[in-house]
């Protein structure tokens, strides 16, 4: 008898993870945005820095409630005031070219670094998901 109960459930459990695979739901943490700001760098010299400059951080499609854009994972002495809140709303590419609106960017400054290569995060978050891209600060004796 024990074994009819189990192979009634399997079998049950088996049709309801068929019904929802099938049914073409999206789960409810599937963003409905993406942040696309991948390749940014930003050079400057290793004597002067930039004591501020920005990051560009479009995000595409549509949501219900704010995107926050931040940095993080930046390198020794290198601060940010935090980026520019999306409100609700949606963006999309331009059909005829492609073109996407700019809609938030992210501040940072860079005091005088060591000669390098710096890799940051530019991150975007409903809160529900959190996206991110990599950036670059490059830090060269001169950037021309």
């Amino acid at each position: 008898m024990k074994k009819i109960h189990r192979a009634a459930r399997l079998a049950l459990g088996a049709t309801a993870g068929l019904a929802l695979a099938l049914s073409g739901t999206t789960p409810a943490s599937a963003a409905t945005w993406e942040l696309r700001a991948s390749g940014q760098q930003i050079c400057v010299t290793s004597s002067g820095g930039h004591p501020g400059t920005y990051f560009l951080a479009p995000v595409v499609g549509s949501w219900s409630t704010t995107v926050q854009i931040a940095l993080r994972d930046l390198p020794p002495g290198v601060t940010s005031a935090g980026g520019t809140p999306i409100p609700p709303g949606s963006n999309y590419p331009d059909p005829a070219n492609g073109a996407t609106t700019v809609n938030g960017f992210v501040q940072i400054s860079i005091p005088s670094l060591p000669v390098g290569v710096y890799t940051a995060l530019l991150t975007a978050s409903d809160h529900a998901e959190t996206q991110s891209t990599p950036v670059t600060i490059k830090v060269k004796e001169s950037c021309y």
